[in-house]
């Protein structure tokens, strides 16, 4: 959907506690802070701001970039699932659980009628 090699991401250990609890989605990191319309072509570009930084990202940017264009963006946040993460973190855990769950799903395709 969004072009991203994870467009989902869950905290699997206790490692970024306690900022982020086991089984959290991480949040967007990086948010829209501006927005700037060029009058003569009408070509919208954008700067960008770290959540945990003071500082906004053209230190990140290419040399000489001091702005993002909407080609660089790669999606955008509407929602998120709380807890749907420990569904990650209780399959890797118990293998068991995950075996049963596709054995499941394979019997009720095996056994549904169209």
């Amino acid at each position: 959907m969004t072009g991203s090699e994870s467009p989902v991401v869950v905290v699997l250990s206790e490692s970024m506690e306690p900022g982020f609890a086991r089984g959290r989605d991480i949040p967007i990191v990086h948010r829209v802070i501006k927005v700037h319309e060029r009058k003569d072509t009408g070509e919208v570009y954008v700067l960008t701001k770290g959540d945990n930084n003071e500082e906004d990202d053209r230190a990140l940017y290419a040399r000489g970039q001091h702005w993002l264009q909407r080609r660089h963006i790669m999606g955008r946040a509407v929602g998120f699932l709380p807890y749907v993460g420990w569904v990650t973190i209780i399959m890797t855990e118990r293998p068991i659980i995950k075996y049963v769950l596709i054995g499941a799903l394979g019997l009720l395709v095996i056994t549904s009628k169209d």
